[in-house]
């Protein structure tokens, strides 16, 4: 199946008639791609709907439907500028095999505001001639091609593969897709309808009085049916009244929050807070009072004090030549006269005193050139200086500096403390926040326990009902008069045994060959071969199970949310690649929250391999110029479309190229 051409007119924003070549390939080169760029809220949505309504009509399970009713939608789906007189028409024309040859397929559905019988007209042409009878019958018709049980699989969205790749179990939806897309429901209808069989001929043998029994039990599995489907409708309203109470309580906590609810009922918190900071500043004030008491002013006269120890130094110093020039000339003196006693020549004494006179004079000079003395210190006075200036003025600084810088956090503390209590909310406000969050928070328990209780009443009747079918499975075996009958029935009866079996080893088969399809597609995209060895599917639920090559489990946990996304595209890629069903595949906002290096994987890997026909729609964030250069060089794009909305007139055009054109 390719589809080849999408015609829209006067469908949603995209006034007029608008014509879409959808063909997978460029100047007869086969390429996958048709890329759709759009910003969101400009269509794009909405051109993945007129193909879900094209194929499926009232059965389409299109985004802006909602709970309306299929007349109601109709009328949604009508351009807000259209002409009244004007229909609104959708075509789809696809390329599908017709009496074993290939042949062109047009769906065409056109209708008017408020359709008549709250239907649209629908025609099926095939080649160059409308087929009224398959348009008849064209619901059944279309489970032939494209079943409306898996189409899901092979057209969604990046939110579809978001919540796929967060929940541990499928949903049930598309457990049925998966059953439907691998040819395992086959088994489950023919025992279903062996059973059918197996009653009526029962019912066909059975007295009269068997009969009417047969028949009460009937009408109460016909009752037990209908009520187990009013439930589960009732129990599908439930679900979306938890899920508007959940999102009610978010919105008023979201608000209680932003309107200073939160600080208004921490403000008695808040303010011991700002007390207990606001006392330990006082006490570094304090701290910092001593120390001002002590050595620390001495720092506002630092260079003065350097310079009293250099002038003491040299004072000191000075008093310590002119102590040594008194002892030195007392030796001089008793030197020459030692020598004169011992009698040396004339000349040699003449020659120490003139040695010992120029040392002298060199003394002298000394202290005459040493500076004149004003402080007039003594040894232990400078002693204290230094002790001041090296020891006790260094401690204080220290503990100054450290106070200082403690005094600021505090400070900075306290003032974004009382700037967080001025945005509390006034006391009326904050009354009226609190009660608005306390009616959520009751609604969202009300609707948990009407949703429990819902839940418990359908599995309620699922029991009972489950019963009533096994009591009319069993019911009237002894008492059949009929041996072909009796055959018949017992022989139905195997063949349901055997089917069971059969199923089960055809599930098993599927799923093994789909693990492999998945652990491949997954090691593929994610281009890190030692993460995940080997993917197991539970045969119950479908869930998956992640090892390593150690054979080791890999909690998916452990999975960042980008590799859960991937690994939810390569279920689905896995799925496509097993059913063998040869499908296009759209997407819808395809790379949702990944970070560059999945989405570049994405991109170069998944895109131009999913299958003959890949149609994505796109924003320029998504698909942005360097992956849309990726795909350009790929050789992988056959179309590209930029739907340009016009925000005033809430029109879209569809025009030829992409953003980055």
């Amino acid at each position: 199946m390719i589809f080849l051409e999408l015609v829209l007119q006067n469908f949603g924003p995209y006034q007029g008639r608008q014509t879409i070549n959808l063909r997978p390939e460029e100047n007869g080169n086969l390429r996958p791609i048709i890329l759709f760029g759009g910003m969101n809220g400009g269509g794009k949505t909405t051109l993945m709907d007129a193909i879900r309504l094209a194929l499926y009509g009232q059965r389409a399970q299109c985004s802006t439907r909602g709970n309306l009713s299929y007349n109601d939608f109709l009328t949604q789906c009508v351009n807000s500028n259209a002409s009244p007189i004007e229909k609104t028409r959708v075509e789809l024309v696809f390329e599908h095999v017709k009496d074993g040859k290939m042949a062109e397929w047009r769906i065409v559905r056109t209708w008017t505001k408020n359709p008549k019988d709250g239907k649209d007209e629908l025609g099926i042409v095939i080649g160059e001639w409308p087929d009224k009878s398959i348009a008849s019958i064209w619901d059944e018709y279309i489970e032939n091609i494209l079943p409306l049980g898996i189409s899901k699989l092979f057209l969604f969205d990046g939110e579809q593969v978001k919540e796929l790749a967060e929940l541990e179990t499928p949903p049930q939806a598309v457990i049925d897709a998966i059953y439907n897309l691998l040819g395992l429901e086959l088994a489950t209808r023919l025992s279903i309808d062996l059973s059918i069989l197996s009653q009526r001929k029962r019912k066909d043998v059975a007295d009269i009085q068997e009969r009417a029994d047969i028949e009460e039990i009937e009408q109460r599995l016909a009752q037990q049916q209908e009520e187990k489907k009013a439930a589960q409708q009732k129990l599908d309203e439930l679900k979306q009244q938890l899920v508007l109470a959940e999102k009610h309580q978010q919105k008023a906590s979201d608000k209680f929050v932003s309107e200073g609810g939160k600080i208004a009922q921490e403000s008695s918190q808040l303010q011991a807070k700002v007390k207990d900071l606001e006392e330990a500043r006082d006490s570094l004030r304090q701290t910092l009072r001593k120390l001002a008491a002590e050595t620390l002013p001495l720092n506002l006269i630092y260079p003065l004090l350097i310079q009293a120890e250099t002038q003491a130094d040299k004072e000191i110093k000075r008093q310590q030549s002119i102590a040594a020039r008194e002892v030195l000339q007392e030796r001089d003196s008793r030197l020459i006269d030692y020598i004169t006693k011992i009698s040396l020549d004339e000349q040699s004494v003449h020659q120490i005193q003139s040695f010992l006179q120029e040392e002298n004079q060199a003394l002298e000079q000394e202290i005459e050139t040493e500076i004149q003395p004003y402080l007039e210190v003594d040894t232990e006075a400078v002693n204290d200086l230094k002790t001041v200036l090296n020891i006790q003025l260094p401690s204080q600084n220290k503990q100054a500096k450290d106070c200082l810088e403690q005094l600021k956090t505090l400070q900075d503390e306290i003032d974004a403390t009382e700037t967080k209590l001025q945005t509390a909310a006034a006391p009326e406000v904050y009354k009226k926040l609190e009660e608005k969050l306390k009616l959520s928070q009751t609604e969202l328990l009300k609707a948990q326990a009407a949703y429990e209780e819902g839940q418990r009443n359908s599995d309620q009747i699922q029991r009972a009902f489950t019963q009533t079918k096994k009591q009319l499975d069993t019911y009237g075996g002894e008492t059949l008069k009929s041996k072909s009958s009796q055959d018949l029935v017992n022989r139905i009866q195997k063949v349901q045994e055997t089917l069971t079996q059969f199923k089960e080893k055809l599930t098993l088969k599927k799923l093994n060959k789909l693990e492999v399809e998945v652990a491949e597609c997954f090691r593929y995209l994610l281009h890190k071969s030692d993460l995940v060895h080997r993917v197991t599917i539970d045969t119950e639920n479908f869930s998956l199970s992640l090892y390593n090559l150690e054979g080791k489990p890999v909690p998916k946990h452990r999975l960042s949310a980008g590799e859960k996304q991937l690994l939810a595209i390569a279920f689905l890629w896995g799925l496509a690649r097993v059913s063998g069903r040869n499908l296009p595949v759209a997407i819808d906002t395809p790379l949702g929250r990944l970070d560059s290096s999945h989405r570049h994987n994405l991109i170069e890997r998944y895109f131009p391999s999913a299958s003959h026909q890949v149609i994505l729609l796109s924003t320029d964030t998504e698909i942005g110029e360097a992956e849309v250069q990726t795909l350009r060089e790929q050789e992988a794009i056959a179309h590209e479309y930029l739907l340009k909305y016009d925000s005033r007139s809430s029109q879209t055009v569809i025009e030829a190229g992409y953003f980055f054109s």
